[in-house]
Order: structure tokens, then C-alpha cells, then sequence
């Protein structure tokens, strides 16, 4: 039995995560805006489960959420940031708004919330550290700029922070969804005031976004349970990759990357200085 917090445990992914881990048994703090949202979690789960009233954009939450779980169930095992939400947006018609609270939200807030749980997991010498991102963070479309930029750098701090501390035994693990049938297309995508100059680009993505929305091919249930399933695995994955959209995207990206890399290689290269100078 491990001891999680989970954010934006309320609906979509976050609430499957609950869900599947309480039903595992484990301890689960449920980190949410309105406790209320989760009551029903609660009251199924007694002793097991525990609402804690979270906002990722105010910074003393944070270190409460930590030392309220802690005070709770005597350890942190897990955490799993969950919580953020979308933009579309082209990059011209972003307000510093609309920026600002994005980048609290995806990068900024559960920066916060891995840097209050580090100090936790560092002196027990073990610690899961688990993130939702997003396959336009490594394979981007038009209209997500902030949103994926957000997603791609966090994914590069805890890229850094799993290096720093792997000697302690905590474990990063960045999961990355396509689309999956969760509220993300609708409730939790924000939008901008749209310049008919993009409507060709961002519009026509905005446009694919609803058409699928309620018949996105991923399961959020079974995706909940093999991210809970990692938590078993010795060697967990940095980044796990989920769903065939996803994993088609990712490919056909490496790919690219590849060529031009070997296209551009022999230029890069004569940018050193001559062996032995």
C-alpha cells in the first residue's frame, strides 16, 4: 500500500487515477479546488481517502498539500500531477493573460508541487514522481504553442530532477496521452479571440478537436490502471507513451527528427574547433 496525492482528482484522468487506486487499496489524498467534488470518494473510502482543497496557481498550497497529506497518512509515496487544462490559441493571439495562467497551471504550479515533495522523498530514500503531459509536447499541432510549451517544459525540468535524484530512489515518469474520452476538449480548453488569419491553421485543428470530442479512442480506465501498475516496476519508464494516436504521432516525429539531424550533421559538426586545437 502507497501513500499518493493526486491533483485534479475531480474528473477526467484524475478521477480515474482515484478511483483505481483507492480500489487497490491504497491511501490517497485527493487534491481538488472544492473537496466537495470528491465527497463521494471520501465517503466510500473511509480512512482511505482525503480531500485536500488545492489551487496549483496559489504557491503556498504546494507545501500544504504535501504537509497535509503527511499529517494524514504519515507518509508521501506517490504524487501524480494530474491537473492542468488547454489553450487554443496561435501564438500571435495569446494575451499575456491567457499566458500567464497557463504556464502556472501546466509548468509553474506542479513545479511547486514536485519541489515541496522532494525533501519528503529524499530522507525515506523513495518516491514516485508522476506527471500527465501531452504528445503535442513532443509533437506539436497549430493552436498549442503555450499549452504543449508548458507540457515540454516540464517535462525537461523533470528530466534534469530524475537525474539529480535517482541516488535518493525516487523515479520520474512522464505520461504521454493523445486523446483520450475525458472533459479536456471541452470544459478544460481555453480558447482565444481568433484572427481570420488562422483560421486555416489553429481553426482547422479547433475544428478536428470537436469533432472528436466524446469519440476520443482512449480509455481513461485503462489507462489509469497501467499508470498505477508502474508503480510495481523496478524500472519505470521516463516517458510512457499511451494510445495509438499518440504513439503514431510520437514515431512519425523521431523520424523527422532523425533525417534533418543527418541532413544538417556534417555543417553542425564543422562548428567545433579542429580536433586537438
Amino acid at each position: 500500500m502507497s501513500t499518493i496525492l493526486i491533483t485534479g482528482a475531480s474528473t477526467g484522468f484524475g478521477r480515474s487515477l482515484a478511483t483505481e487506486a483507492l480500489d487497490r487499496g491504497h491511501q490517497v489524498a485527493l487534491a481538488v479546488r472544492t473537496p466537495e467534488s470528491v465527497a463521494d470518494l471520501v465517503a466510500a473510502h473511509p480512512g482511505k481517502a482525503h480531500a485536500i482543497r488545492f489551487d496549483l496557481t496559489k504557491p503556498a498550497d504546494a507545501e500544504r498539500a504535501v504537509r497535509e497529506t503527511i499529517e494524514q497518512f504519515g507518509s508521501l509515496d506517490v504524487l501524480i500531477n494530474n491537473a492542468g487544462y488547454g489553450l487554443l490559441a496561435a501564438l500571435e493571439e495569446t494575451t499575456d493573460d491567457q499566458l500567464s495562467r497557463n504556464l502556472e497551471t501546466n509548468f509553474t504550479g506542479p513545479f511547486r508541487l514536485i519541489r515541496a515533495a522532494l525533501p519528503v522523498m529524499r530522507a525515506q530514500k523513495s518516491g514516485r514522481i508522476i506527471s500527465l503531459s501531452a504528445i503535442a509536447a513532443y509533437a506539436n499541432h497549430p493552436g498549442f504553442a503555450v499549452y504543449a510549451g508548458a507540457k515540454a517544459a516540464l517535462d525537461a525540468a523533470c528530466d534534469a530532477a530524475a537525474q539529480e535524484t535517482a541516488a535518493f530512489g525516487i523515479k520520474f515518469t512522464q505520461v504521454i496521452p493523445g486523446p483520450f474520452r475525458t472533459d479536456f476538449i471541452g470544459r478544460s480548453l481555453d480558447h482565444a479571440e481568433r484572427l481570420p488569419d488562422y483560421e486555416a491553421t489553429v481553426g482547422k485543428f479547433g475544428a478536428y478537436l470537436a469533432k472528436v470530442n466524446g469519440k476520443q479512442p482512449g480509455d481513461p480506465v485503462a489507462a489509469s490502471r497501467l499508470i498505477l501498475d508502474l508503480l510495481n516496476e523496478e524500472k519505470p519508464p521516463f516517458r510512457l507513451v499511451i494510445g495509438h494516436y499518440a504513439t503514431t504521432m510520437l514515431a512519425k516525429k523521431i523520424a523527422a527528427n532523425a533525417s534533418e539531424l543527418e541532413a544538417w550533421k556534417e555543417r553542425g559538426l564543422a562548428t567545433d574547433f579542429p580536433a586537438g586545437s
